[in-house]
């Protein structure tokens, strides 16, 4: 990250995510559940909100019936950040059956072609509209070939369609193919080495509450930090956290840090120091912008996740909140 000012006051409030209990991650944060094939996407985090006795659950990226593996569920307000859980790219595991035999060196030719950027039309059973579209697959990894059948991992762009991919293989290998099976090992950051199942989330809940053993519960659960993990970061200072949590737009004076080359109007989350987020917000002028400025709007605020009084109020009573003003007590 490049320093815009490093005349920063000691940063001495706040928390770090991972210090935080686990009534505060259940209000915002994020577990990785390994769903079963079987129940639908919306069935699963029903089940998770019920075992957790929560009111406000959702999931980032749904997963049909029939596809199991890594489906993040978001907790408490953590809710709010769904949509940069749907963006992050992903990776699956896919079997894969042709309809008449085939070489492997054939098959192994015509699946890299899918390598790079391709042309999907969503399946008729999706559900989103219907119209031509493109992702890029980033890696595609032949795991086995034995006979008809086809193991590959796919690193993909969200949205990419696994079944579609098998038809348009099998179109092009002249045979036809569908898809067997299908499992998400990672969305995002999140990978299933992390991942818990219904059964554990129940029991590792019930043994909280009742015996007061946290450790099996807060190994499952995340801080919700976690996802905003691939956006770009800009370090608020302490003087302008608050003024932040308030909807105030984050000044270049009330910058400590932030990450290289974001370009004007990306999407970028505000942090603390200590990792904490603050809010999401969109840039007002580039990182170059930025470091060669002194005044302005850097970042256009938009969602505060922060409460207002975690940190000190520092700024000044005006029509412009987003100016913050140095502390001008004594410890």
């Amino acid at each position: 990250m490049i320093v815009r000012d490093s005349q920063t006051i000691p940063d001495k409030w706040g928390k770090r995510p991972t210090d935080r209990s686990v009534g505060e991650l259940l209000r915002f944060g994020v577990l990785i559940l390994d769903k079963p094939s079987g129940p639908t996407s919306h069935q699963a985090t029903a089940w998770v909100r019920d075992a957790l006795k929560l009111e406000k659950v959702g999931h980032g990226g749904t997963l049909d019936p029939y596809v199991s593996g890594v489906l993040p569920i978001t907790l408490g307000d953590a809710v709010r950040l769904t949509d940069v859980v749907l963006s992050s790219d992903k990776e699956y595991i896919c079997l894969m059956r042709l309809h008449a035999d085939r070489s492997p060196e054939r098959i192994r030719s015509v699946m890299s072609r899918f390598q790079g950027k391709v042309y999907q039309l969503p399946p008729v059973r999706s559900a989103i509209k219907r119209q031509l579209r493109i992702r890029t697959i980033h890696e595609l990894e032949i795991l086995d070939i034995r006979g008809r059948d086809v193991l590959f991992r796919i690193h993909c762009d969200a949205g990419t369609y696994a079944r579609t991919l098998c038809t348009d293989i099998g179109d092009v290998l002249g045979c036809g193919a569908n898809m067997l099976e299908l499992r998400r090992s990672r969305s995002g950051k999140m990978d299933e080495s992390r991942a818990a199942n219904l059964h554990d989330i129940r029991d590792a809940y019930v043994f909280w509450q009742q015996n007061g053993r946290e450790e099996w519960l807060r190994g499952m659960l995340l801080p919700g930090e976690v996802l905003v993990e691939p956006l770009p970061k800009v370090i608020v200072k302490a003087t302008a956290v608050d003024a932040v949590c308030h909807g105030a737009d984050l000044n270049i004076c009330g910058i400590h840090m932030l990450d290289e080359d974001i370009r004007k109007n990306a999407l970028v989350a505000m942090m603390t120091i200590r990792g904490e987020l603050i809010a999401l917000g969109h840039m007002a002028m580039s990182t170059p912008k930025i470091m060669a400025t002194s005044k302005g709007v850097a970042v256009r605020t938009e969602r505060v996740f922060m409460e207002p009084g975690h940190y000190p109020r520092m700024w000044k009573q005006s029509t412009d909140l987003d100016i913050p003003e140095v502390p001008s007590f004594v410890e």
